[in-house]
C-alpha cells in the first residue's frame, strides 16, 4: 500500500513550461452573503497570514447559546513554527459539557463550515485530552468521537481544517454544537477556529451513480465532506486565488499510480479561459483549467496502460466524484476520446472533451457517484482514463485537468469516520507495544522506509503519513484551568521537553559567576514590564522582548512563561553553555535573571531577527540574495565547527535550524538557542552520548531518533536541511503540500537525484548562482543528509566545502562583472514582497570577510587569566 502510494521524483515528468499566470482569464468573483470567521477563544479580532479578519467569539455574545460559561477562553502552551498563522490557531475554545455556536445565515444559500484545530495543551490539558463530536442543527453529525491529536499525528500535519458543506436552512440560522466525548477519563472538546461561509449551489444536476447508469444521486439536500481537491498536472493554487470561494487546490503528484505517470502540460502565455455559459465561473479557477495531465506521446503504451488516480476514502460511504477538464491542445472532434472507470467499473465511454465543450479552452466538468462498501479492498477510490480505441481517434490518448471528491452523507444524517492508526513507531520498551516486523527500527532499510531517511518522509497509505515521535504520558487527572505535570509532547515537532519544577533560586549560587545577574526589577524596565509592543518572538521557553539596559544597549530578553512549571534544565544549560563559549558566530549571553520564581535570560540584540524570516517572502523583511544566503550559512557553519571542535569537550547543539541562526545588524550569522545543547563523548572510548531524543521534526538526524545515540553528525544532518531550505527558500516540514514534497530533506534529495533540483530553487535567486557554486551548495547539502552518521562529513568539511562554493560564485560574478568581495556586496539590494527593493548594507563585516578568526572558549579556570582580552565580557556592569 506505501509502495503504491509514495511517489518517486526521480521518474521526472516531462513538463511543458509556459508563463500559465500570464494566461489566468479573470474570473467573476463569487460574492459571499455570509462570510463569518470566529476566531475561537479571543478577545480581540485579528487578522490572518491572508489579510482576512478573523472576529474574537467574545466579542460576540450571540454566537454562544450560554455567552461562554461552560466553556473557557485558553491559550496554546507551544506555538508550533508550521503553523500558517498564529489566527485563529494560537487560542482556543475549550468546552466541559455540550455548548452551542448559533450563526445567522441567508436562507436561500449552501454554506461552507471550516472546522480549525490545532492539537497543542491548553491550560495544561494535555493534546490527547480532547476526544469530541459535532454535530448541527439541520441534523448531521460533522465529526464523531474525534481526536485532533491522534489524527494530526497520524497525517503529520501540524493543524487540521476540516471542510463541510451543509444544505440550505430556511428557518435562516445554523447551531453547531461540540460535545465532549463520554469517556472513562474526562475528556473535552475545543475548536480555534469556524468559518461559515455562503457557497453558490455547485451541484445542481444530479451525479451518475457509477455501474448503474440509469441511476442518480441528487446530493443537492445533503451534506458532505470534502476529500480531495486537486490542481491535476498543475502546483499547489491557494485559497485566496479561487474566484472568492477560498478552496485550496493541491497538486496530483502524490496520487497518480502505477507505470505511466503521464505529461503535465499547460497553455501558453497569451490563452484565456472562455467559461461557457452553463458552466459558473466559481466551478474551479481559470488557473486549473489552463494546465492538465495527459498520457503522453507513446501511442502504443497508452493503448494499453490506463492514467490512474489512488485516493484513500472511507468504507461505508457514498462519494461525488467531479472531473474537469478543457482541451487546450487540439481543435477537431474525435482527436483525443477516452474512457473514464472509477474503482474499476466504467463510468463513462467515449469521452471528447472537445464534443462537450464545442471548441477549445472551454471548460467542463462531469459528476460521477460510486458507492464504497464495507468490502472495498485497501479503503481506496481508483480514477482512471484510457483511451478509446472503439473511435479510431487521432491520438489515443487522455486528459484531466481538475479532481474533487465528496463524501456524502449517510442515512444517519453522518460524515464523520474513525480517527486514522498511526504506524506504532517506538520500541516495546517505550510504549510496551509490539512493532510491526515491516516497520522495525532495528533494520534501517525499514526505517528508511518509513521515515523517508529524514525523520518526517514522503506519507505512506494515502492518508496516514510516517510518524517520528510517539511518546504517550501516564495520563493525569487535571482540573480545568489547571497546571499538571510537565510531560514530553507527543506530536510534531518535538518541542523541547522540559523538567518540572519552579525556579526557587537555588541555581543562583552556581550560575552567578559565570556572567552577569540582573534584578528583575532591571529586567522590568529593560522591556517597560514586558511590554507587548516590544515582543519581538515566542519561542519553547517564552516570549521574547527588546529591550534596552545600560542606558541605551540594545538587548533580546527571553522570559520563561510564568505560569508553566517548565524550563530550568534549558536555562541552566543556556546560561552553563552561553557562559565559556565566546566566538564571532555564536550569540552572545550578557547575563541572566533568576528572582522569585523568574527565569530571564539577556542576549545581545540581533538586529535582523532569525535567518528563517529573510527566506520567505510574506513576512515583510527583505527577501537576501544568493550571496548573502550563502555567506550566512558559512558563518553558522563556522560557530557550529567550533562548538564541535573548539571548546573543551565536544558540544552538540542539538536543535539546528534557521529560526536558531540570527543574524546582527552587520548581517553576520549566529548560531542561538543553547538549551538542548549537550556536551559530546567525553573520552576516546566513546563515539556517541545516549539520550533521549529532542530537538525539531523536519531537522530530525533520523539515526539520531532511531538510537537515541548523539553525536555531532545530528547537527551535521540537521544543517544539511537548513542548507536546502536556505537554497530552495521553503520550510522543513510543510503538510499543505503534496505528501510526497512535505519533508523538505525528501524532496530536495529526490530533485538532487532525479537532476530536478535547479528546477526547484527559489525564484528570487535561481538566475544570481553559479551553476558550479549551485553543484558544490548542493553537494554539500546532500552528503549532510547521508542515512549514516558516519557517511556524512564533519562540520569543518562542511564549512570548507562552503567556502569552495563561494570561491565558485566569486569567480562567476566577477566573470560577469558583479561584485565579488564583501565590502562591494553591501550595496546589493534585496527584493521585497512587493516587487519593490530595499538597499541592504549587509557584508562589510560579514564571515567572508574574516576567513581566519581566532576562537576562543573560556572555560571557569580560565576566566581570571583571560581578563583582559574579555573583560567587557564578565564585567557586572556588562558591556
Amino acid at each position: 500500500m506505501a509502495g503504491r502510494v509514495r511517489c518517486s521524483l526521480a521518474l521526472a515528468l516531462v513538463v511543458v513550461v509556459a508563463a500559465a499566470a500570464a494566461a489566468v482569464a479573470t474570473a467573476k468573483l463569487y460574492s459571499p452573503a455570509d462570510r463569518i470567521l470566529v476566531n475561537c477563544g479571543s478577545a480581540t479580532d485579528g487578522l490572518d497570514a491572508e489579510g482576512r479578519r478573523w472576529v474574537a467569539d467574545a466579542s460576540n455574545d450571540t454566537w454562544l447559546t450560554d455567552s461562554g460559561k461552560s466553556s473557557i477562553m485558553a491559550a496554546a502552551d507551544e506555538l508550533e513554527p508550521m503553523l500558517p498563522s498564529s489566527i485563529p490557531y494560537m487560542t482556543a475554545r475549550v468546552f466541559t459539557m455540550d455548548t452551542v455556536y448559533n450563526f445567522s445565515v441567508n436562507p436561500r444559500d449552501r454554506h461552507w463550515i471550516r472546522l480549525h484545530f490545532y492539537p497543542s495543551s491548553y491550560n495544561g490539558l494535555d493534546p490527547d485530552d480532547f476526544r469530541f463530536s459535532v454535530f448541527t442543527s439541520t441534523g448531521f453529525t460533522l465529526l464523531h468521537n474525534f481526536s485532533v491529536y491522534v489524527t494530526a499525528k497520524a497525517l503529520t500535519q501540524a493543524y487540521l481544517i476540516r471542510e463541510f458543506s451543509l444544505p440550505r436552512v430556511p428557518e435562516g440560522h445554523v447551531s453547531v454544537t461540540f460535545s465532549p466525548s463520554p469517556m472513562v477519563n474526562v475528556t473535552y472538546a475545543f475548536v480555534n477556529g469556524i468559518e461559515v461561509i455562503s457557497m453558490p449551489d455547485l451541484f445542481n444536476d444530479p451525479a451518475t451513480m457509477v455501474g448503474f447508469a440509469d441511476e442518480t444521486v441528487d446530493v443537492s439536500a445533503a451534506a458532505f465532506q470534502t476529500m480531495y481537491r486537486l490542481n491535476v498536472g498543475g502546483a499547489y493554487i491557494p485559497p485566496s486565488n479561487d474566484s472568492g470561494l477560498t478552496r485550496p487546490w493541491y497538486d496530483d503528484t502524490p496520487f497518480v499510480q502505477g507505470p505511466l505517470r503521464g505529461l503535465v502540460y499547460n497553455a501558453g502565455p497569451h490563452f484565456h479561459i472562455k467559461y461557457p455559459s452553463d458552466v459558473a465561473e466559481y466551478a474551479a479557477p481559470p488557473e486549473l483549467y489552463l494546465g492538465g495531465r495527459s498520457m503522453g506521446r507513446d501511442q502504443r503504451l497508452n493503448q494499453n496502460s490506463n492514467l490512474t488516480w489512488i485516493l484513500h476514502v472511507d468504507c461505508n460511504f457514498t462519494y461525488v466524484v467531479r472531473l474537469h477538464f478543457c482541451e487546450l491542445q487540439l481543435v477537431h472532434a474525435n482527436q483525443r476520446v477516452f474512457d473514464i472507470y472509477i474503482n474499476n467499473r466504467t463510468a463513462q465511454t467515449d469521452v471528447d472533451v472537445l464534443e462537450m465543450a464545442t471548441e477549445r479552452g472551454v471548460p467542463v466538468y462531469k459528476d460521477y457517484a460510486v458507492r464504497l462498501s464495507n468490502d472495498t479492498a485497501d479503503e481506496e477510490l481508483w480514477v482512471a482514463v484510457h483511451p478509446s480505441v472503439m473511435l479510431r481517434p487521432q491520438f489515443y490518448d487522455a486528459i484531466l485537468n481538475g479532481l474533487e471528491v465528496f463524501k456524502v452523507n449517510d442515512t444517519a444524517g453522518s460524515v464523520a469516520s474513525p480517527d486514522p492508526t498511526p504506524f506504532k513507531l517506538l520500541a516495546e520498551k517505550e510504549l510496551g507495544w509490539g512493532v510491526p516486523p515491516e516497520f522495525s527500527t532495528d533494520n534501517p532499510a525499514n526505517m528508511a522506509s518509513v521515515m523517508g531517511g529524514t525523520a518526517g518522509g514522503a506519507a505512506a497509505a494515502g492518508i496516514v503519513a510516517a510518524i517520528c515521535v510517539v511518546v504517550y504520558s501516564n495520563k493525569r487527572s487535571k482540573k480545568l484551568g489547571g497546571g499538571g505535570d510537565s510531560h514530553t509532547s507527543a506530536w510534531l515537532p518535538l518541542y523541547h521537553s522540559h523538567t518540572s519544577g519552579k525556579s526557587s533560586g537555588h541555581i543562583t549560587a552556581n550560575l552567578a559567576g559565570m556572567c552577569r545577574h540582573f534584578s528583575f526589577a532591571e529586567i522590568k524596565a529593560a522591556t517597560k514590564n514586558f511590554s507587548n509592543d516590544l515582543a519581538i518572538g515566542v519561542g519553547g521557553f517564552g516570549v521574547v522582548y527588546r529591550g534596552v539596559v545600560d542606558s541605551g544597549m540594545k538587548v533580546a530578553v527571553k522570559r520563561s512563561n510564568p505560569s508553566s512549571e517548565q524550563g530550568i534544565n534549558e536555562f541552566q544549560t543556556e546560561v552553563e553553555m552561553l557562559s565559556k563559549l565566546r566566538h564571532r558566530h555564536l550569540v552572545s549571553l550578557i547575563g541572566f535573571c533568576e528572582e522569585d520564581g523568574e527565569m530571564v535570560l539577556v542576549y545581545d540584540y540581533m538586529e535582523h531577527g532569525t535567518l528563517r524570516e529573510h527566506l520567505y517572502h510574506n513576512g515583510g523583511k527583505p527577501t537576501l540574495s544568493w550571496r548573502h544566503r550563502l555567506d550566512i550559512c558559512i558563518g553558522a557553519a563556522r560557530g557550529l565547527h567550533y562548538l564541535h571542535t573548539g571548546a573543551k569537550y565536544t558540544i552538540i547543539h542539538r536543535d539546528v535550524k534557521t529560526t536558531n541562526i540570527l543574524v546582527d545588524e552587520n548581517w553576520v550569522a549566529k548560531v542561538s538557542d543553547f538549551g538542548l545543547s549537550k556536551s559530546g563523548p567525553t573520552t576516546l572510548n566513546q563515539s556517541h552520548v545516549s539520550t533521549v531524543v529532542k530537538g525539531s521534526f523536519g531537522y530530525l538526524d533520523p539515526e539520531y531518533y532511531r538510537r537515541q545515540q548523539l553525536t555531532e553528525k545530528s547537527d551535521v544532518y540537521s544543517f544539511g536541511v537548513v542548507l536546502f531550505e536556505v537554497l530552495l527558500a521553503r520550510p522543513a516540514l510543510d503538510p499543505a503540500l503534496p505528501r510526497d514534497q512535505v519533508s523538505l530533506a525528501d524532496y530536495a534529495l529526490a530533485c538532487k537525484r532525479g537532476g530536478t533540483l535547479p528546477d526547484v530553487v527559489d525564484p528570487a535567486i535561481k538566475d544570481q548562482i553559479a551553476p558550479e557554486c549551485l553543484a558544490k551548495f548542493a553537494d554539500t547539502a546532500e552528503k549532510c543528509l547521508a542515512e549514516n552518521g558516519t557517511e556524512r562529513p564533519t562540520m569543518g568539511d562542511v564549512l570548507w566545502n562552503l567556502e569552495s562554493a563561494m570561491h565558485f560564485q566569486d569567480t562567476f560574478d566577477a566573470a560577469a562583472g558583479r561584485p565579488v568581495s564583501a565590502l562591494d556586496a553591501a550595496s546589493s539590494s534585496s527584493h521585497l514582497d512587493d516587487g519593490s527593493t530595499a538597499s541592504v548594507n549587509t557584508l562589510a563585516t560579514s564571515s567572508t570577510s574574516h576567513r581566519h578568526e581566532a576562537c576562543v572558549v573560556l572555560e571557569p579556570d580560565d576566566v581570571v587569566a583571560e581578563r583582559a582580552t574579555f573583560s567587557q565580557l564578565v564585567q557586572p556592569t556588562g558591556r
